[in-house]
């Protein structure tokens, strides 16, 4: 059984180069595409797809409104940003809405199936390469006031403990529970119940937008 992948990019060149790697492993394939955001909430639905490459600047609807819209449609299908390095202010609000990760378009193999893989487990892959881009671009990144961003984007935020703010930086640089545990000497369930912290006192779900949430409000620092 493979996963089914709906990839929404107005470039068609794009399209195709996405669809050339993903054709390449036998755990997925192109159920559908989709030039702009309104067409990818319609085959969103018709094809239930397991995960949606989204594209961020679209015309007729950009990939930030098409993420709004299938949240307000209560869909579960995780979104991966397919993004480029002069697009970090989209990214990060992007993250706050709730998408599970982020590729570049001319992302390696490695890194797509990696990030789709942890998209599908309801997980997020956060690459240090990316994160990069999107600390530089904090200064002048501002998460949008929108229903789906959690309010704590704008409002007070309770402050975090040390080894919540060392497991904030580390999940922002892209380790691993495990990893963290390791580095920090404590179990991997401790570090859940710090992620579990994190998430209460920022109100966000997520890795991504917890990262999101602390690069616009200047929790970690790079």
């Amino acid at each position: 059984m493979k996963y089914k992948v709906l990839i929404v990019d107005d470039h068609f060149v794009v399209r195709e180069g996405l669809k050339l790697i993903l054709e390449t492993s036998e755990h997925y394939h192109v159920a559908g595409e989709a030039e702009n955001g309104q067409v990818a909430i319609q085959l969103a639905e018709e094809l239930q797809p397991d995960v949606i490459l989204m594209d961020l600047n679209m015309p007729v609807m950009g990939g930030l409104e098409a993420i709004e819209q299938l949240q307000a449609r209560q869909s579960t299908i995780p979104v991966v940003i397919l993004t480029t390095y002069n697009e970090d202010d989209l990214m990060v609000k992007g993250l706050a809405m709730g998408a599970k990760g982020y590729l570049l378009k001319d992302a390696k193999r490695e890194n797509m199936f990696r990030t789709l893989d942890s998209a599908i487990r309801g997980e997020t892959l956060l690459q240090p390469e990316i994160m990069q881009t999107v600390f530089q671009a904090r200064s002048r990144s501002a998460v949008p006031s929108t229903s789906s961003i959690p309010s704590a984007a704008s409002g007070y935020i309770p402050a975090l403990s040390d080894k919540e703010k060392i497991v904030l930086q580390a999940i922002a640089y892209g380790h691993r529970s495990k990893d963290i545990a390791f580095d920090m000497g404590i179990s991997e369930r401790t570090v859940k119940a710090h992620l579990t912290n994190i998430y209460n006192k920022l109100g966000v779900d997520s890795r991504a937008q917890a990262v999101a949430i602390a690069i616009e409000r200047g929790i970690v620092h790079i």
